[in-house]
């Protein structure tokens, strides 16, 4: 089968050895690696630009209001540079406590990004830039990525919603196999079902105070889940967030279970779609190392 991507962040401490994996995903043969926006992501791409020689690499996503866009535009023009063409740069607005760790007061999301894009652009004397992916959930960020960009990439969207939010894109753009359409999946690889599961529900349990996501998975039809998270958020019971999170909804949202199974679940998410599948791997019995060992072999 094609491999899908992988997410990885370089945490603290394992940095060097993160690289290290890096280079065998590409050895193995993977479609790409792609880094959430903690750690320092920008800077794990810089050190794959220089220590990998064929896989594609990228930022999924990297905030905007995080560096300023000159800063942005030399960074990603020297990846772009050195890695031969292969840095995608994935951009998006994050979430509120991210501002509030940034220290920033956004505008409007559709007008920010697209603001972003043309100053970007329009920046010279640097070389070339790289491709530009835009993160979106709802269906008029999912346009203006397709009027704008190379490229969309959703986290932790729902199946069954993604022909919906795929129709915001110009047919055009949906059957080119150049525009990037994927979407970062959380995974858990584990013949113990009920413990990969529960591994899944905390993964995702910090999105769920998030009111962008649950708007987003409500348009998806889980409006029973998200009135019941929204109740225990009112109440102040914040840690029973994670038990609303249905069967239903994590089988929609997110790979879990043996190595067969996640395998027929990423042809599942092809068949919706999305070209550009990147699993973010857990496991039930170790850290980020451990879960891509798991993917490995899932894989091999």
């Amino acid at each position: 089968m094609t491999l899908p991507a992988i997410a990885m962040v370089a945490v603290p401490t394992r940095r060097r050895r993160t690289v290290e994996i890096a280079q065998e995903i590409e050895r193995r043969g993977f479609a790409g690696i792609y880094s959430p926006s903690m750690f320092g992501n920008m800077s794990f791409c810089e050190a794959l630009a220089w220590n990998t020689g064929t896989i594609p690499f990228g930022t999924a996503i990297a905030p905007i209001y995080q560096r300023t866009i000159g800063d942005f535009a030399q960074s990603a023009a020297a990846m772009h540079e050195i890695s031969g063409g292969r840095f995608r740069l994935g951009i998006g607005v994050a979430h509120g406590p991210s501002h509030i760790r940034m220290g920033v007061t956004p505008g409007k999301p559709l007008g920010d990004i697209r603001s972003f894009v043309e100053k970007f652009r329009a920046q010279d004397g640097l070389g070339a830039l790289p491709p530009i992916i835009v993160a979106a959930l709802r269906r008029k960020m999912v346009a203006l990525a397709g009027e704008i960009a190379e490229g969309v990439v959703f986290a932790n969207a729902s199946r069954s919603h993604m022909g919906a939010s795929l129709a915001a894109l110009p047919a055009g753009k949906r059957d080119d196999p150049n525009f990037f359409i994927g979407n970062m999946i959380p995974t858990c690889i584990s013949d113990d079902i009920e413990a990969a599961k529960a591994v899944n529900r905390r993964t995702l349990t910090s999105y769920g105070f998030l009111p962008n996501y649950r708007n987003y998975w409500r348009e998806a039809g889980y409006g029973e889940e998200m009135d019941a998270i929204e109740t225990a958020i009112a109440e102040g019971r914040r840690d029973d967030v994670p038990k609303y999170f249905s069967d239903k909804w994590l089988a929609d949202n997110t790979l879990f279970g043996p190595a067969a199974k996640v395998r027929e679940g990423v042809d599942a998410w092809r068949d919706v779609g999305v070209r550009d599948l990147i699993i973010v791997p857990s496991s039930a019995v170790g850290n980020q190392v451990k879960a891509l060992e798991e993917v490995f072999a899932a894989f091999a």
